[in-house]
């Protein structure tokens, strides 16, 4: 893409108006609306509620350009499509009346979907723990079922990898914070990479954690907002979820594990990553902060970014982490 026109995409992103808004929804769906064109909070991409005519709600969804591929948002459409043919409770999008659920303006790709309400928790009680484990069991039975086509694969040679080279390349470091940076972070990649040799990597949700799920009275839990799906081991979609350090939550784990192998097995050894996968958490989560910046000049979410003060901290944690892999010994054989 030339800067010229790359430039206006991005413009056009920042600049959607109302009318621009509720014109595409009606043309898409062949509805009527209200005039009511909320903006709702959303780090990466842009998203507004909508109203039809008969008072249902519609949210779209406008995807950041450049964060995607048109193959891997089709994937994130297709996997929900998949969940919501065998019951499971997801928000999946509405299709177009061109028979397709991913609409195109000014480049930009954008979904709707129906407004859905509900409320989080973060904080379980044993029922809801069977009832979590139940919900990931069978949306991995669905994923496993075949590969994205252009979604990451979640592991230290390659996602971890690929976000530390764009975090060296990208010159958001002090020089004396960069190499201190590089050394941690590459240390962590080769102690923690034997352990994700031939494991299972199947399609999962990727950013599982109490935010994304919502509770609906007198239905279930809802599993939503799948724009970080990946290809990845399916101990990723439960350890956010934990209250603690994996060797403190053994009683969630276990009940958890319950529900989850009602409908799968799972893969025991794996709990070892869950350490693991948090350090990888850490260094994904710098590298979004970072693309923040690259792309609008600025981070929501961690105004100090990139100060002197930033990388001090996330170098000492990410210290710290190595210690609590190295020190964890985590005990499959007290669970059943």
């Amino acid at each position: 893409m030339n800067t010229l026109k790359e430039q206006k995409i991005k413009s056009a992103f920042h600049s959607l108006s109302p009318e621009t808004v509720i014109t595409l929804v009606e043309d898409s769906l062949g509805v009527q609306c209200t005039n009511l064109c909320r903006p709702l909070t959303s780090y990466i991409n842009r998203v507004f509620e909508l109203e039809q005519k008969d008072g249902s709600g519609i949210v779209i969804k406008f995807y950041r350009p450049g964060r995607w591929s048109q193959n891997a948002l089709q994937d994130e459409h297709d996997f929900l499509m998949e969940l919501t043919e065998h019951e499971i409770p997801v928000i999946a999008p509405l299709k177009h009346r061109e028979d397709t659920t991913l609409g195109r303006y000014e480049n930009i790709h954008f979904a709707l979907f129906p407004k859905k309400g509900g409320r989080s928790f973060d904080e379980y009680s044993d029922d809801q723990w069977l009832e979590l484990g139940r919900l990931l069991g069978r949306t991995h039975a669905v994923g496993c079922s075949r590969q994205p086509r252009d979604r990451i694969t979640m592991s230290p040679a390659q996602s971890t990898t690929a976000q530390v080279n764009f975090l060296l390349q990208g010159s958001f470091l002090p020089p004396d914070s960069a190499e201190q940076f590089q050394n941690i972070s590459q240390t962590i990649i080769k102690a923690i990479g034997p352990m994700f040799e031939n494991i299972e990597m199947i399609r999962i949700h990727g950013d599982c954690h109490f935010a994304n799920l919502i509770y609906r009275p007198e239905e279930s839990f809802y599993l939503i907002d799948f724009d970080d799906m990946a290809t990845g081991p399916p101990v990723q979609d439960f350890w956010m979820l934990l209250p603690g350090y994996s060797n403190e939550t053994l009683a969630e784990i276990e009940i958890f594990l319950e529900g989850y192998e009602t409908f799968r097995t799972f893969d025991r050894k794996t709990l070892r990553l869950i350490e693991p996968l948090r350090a990888m958490r850490y260094i994904h989560y710098i590298a979004w902060c970072a693309h923040q910046v690259a792309e609008d000049g600025f981070s929501h979410v961690a105004p100090d970014f990139g100060s002197e003060v930033y990388w001090i901290q996330e170098i000492n944690d990410l210290t710290d982490q190595l210690q609590r892999i190295r020190e964890t010994s985590f005990p499959t054989d007290q669970l059943p």
